[in-house]
């Protein structure tokens, strides 16, 4: 009797790995979904998913080799936070409740006489709330006090805290991210994000995109909306829902846009194809405002020992420490060779309002800035969803 239960355990079928699973590598957590054989990898000084790899490609461009390289310099990888303001500004002050901030220049955390993408992400001071999966999802969240750190109040007085989550469910990653408004005033709501993706079996030029947005912002020279727009069908040149990106095989893309199609939810979403591959971007509906970023590949062979421009602002003269230290962990792509010269990237960029948004309302020219009432919070998700793969 006992051999015959023996024999019965040894070929009952082992239970199934769970679907979701979270790990803790260091200072980086990753976030497992076994179904779609996903995994986004969040490095928790900046909270920065700076990786979302399915079935070993890499749904995000990578410029890195080694999440070393990350932590000595986390600037605009992976998916980065811009606040307490996203894009541009047009000048070295911002206007909140009909005052005039102007910011400490000699702080150094902001820089330029065209201020962009505010100065939270590569800061190291983001703190782990919770990592955790079920039968439903894993996630992990952390929360970043601003309020703590006088360099932050002195750029922008307003007391606050900001929690993100990402989870990743049903193959798709989700950016939640939540406002608390300590402060005795209203605070106003700028921030954004600046995901970059690239497809790999295909490149820029053979991409597809489908924007459907209703207005394209004017820039002036400097790149900051002048508060005119036009049908962003002028811009696109047709097709809103199919415009072939090799349109612009010699033109970059850094716009501004608004006014999305939206969905019964609210949302509105913004995606691109190649051979088999695509990636979406859906926002929800307290994410106003849109930037679409995309420089033209450049072949390195024949442009041997010239520099280009690029974007973000200087850099400072001195660059900080690494963010943290950890143990070497290996990129999950398999992929890991340069990349074709004419891949590319598109940067589809979810903000709660256009650039320089709080300036723009303060000269009636934009009327959906958002606010926070004291003691109020505000909050809102994107997500990303990888197919084709």
């Amino acid at each position: 009797m006992i051999g015959l239960l023996l024999v019965a355990l040894a070929a009952a079928p082992a239970a199934a790995a769970p679907r979701y699973s979270v790990k803790r590598l260091g200072d980086v957590v990753q976030l497992r979904d076994n179904s779609a054989d996903t995994v986004v990898s969040v490095l928790l000084p900046v909270n920065n998913a700076y990786e979302m790899v399915v079935k070993s490609h890499n749904v995000i461009r990578m410029t890195i080799n080694s999440v070393d390289q990350l932590r000595a310099n986390p600037g605009l990888n992976g998916i980065p936070f811009l606040a307490p303001f996203a894009n541009r500004l047009d000048q070295d002050a911002f206007y909140a409740n009909g005052k005039k901030y102007n910011f400490d220049m000699e702080l150094g955390n902001v820089r330029g006489a065209v201020p962009i993408h505010g100065y939270l992400s590569g800061t190291s001071h983001w703190q782990l709330v919770q990592a955790k999966a079920d039968g439903k999802s894993a996630w992990v969240t952390s929360k970043l006090e601003f309020t703590k750190y006088p360099d932050y109040m002195k750029q922008f007085p307003f007391a606050h805290t900001i929690t993100m989550t990402y989870r990743l469910a049903n193959g798709a990653l989700e950016v939640h991210t939540r406002l608390d408004n300590l402060s005795a005033e209203p605070m106003p709501v700028a921030i954004g994000f600046h995901p970059y993706f690239a497809l790999t079996d295909s490149v820029r030029k053979d991409w597809t995109l489908s924007v459907p947005v209703k207005k394209h912002w004017l820039l002036t020279d400097a790149k900051v909306p002048t508060g005119e727009t036009e049908p962003a069908e002028n811009f696109f040149g047709g097709d809103l829902h199919a415009v072939p990106l090799s349109r612009f095989a010699d033109k970059p893309i850094d716009d501004v846009f608004s006014d999305i199609e939206r969905d019964a939810k609210g949302r509105g979403t913004i995606s691109f194809k190649g051979a088999r591959q695509s990636i979406s971007l859906t926002a929800g509906p307290n994410f106003k405002g849109f930037v679409l970023y995309s420089t033209v590949p450049v072949d390195p062979s024949a442009n041997a020992g010239r520099g280009g421009p690029g974007r973000g602002g200087p850099g400072p003269a001195n660059p900080p420490p690494p963010v943290s230290t950890g143990p070497a962990i290996p990129l999950s792509a398999t992929d890991t060779g340069p990349a074709p010269w004419d891949r590319g990237f598109l940067a589809i960029e979810p903000y709660a309002g256009i650039s320089n948004a709080m300036n723009l309302a303060q000269a009636g020219k934009y009327s959906e800035l958002q606010s926070i009432a004291p003691g109020g919070h505000w909050e809102e998700s994107f997500w990303v969803t990888p197919s084709g793969y």
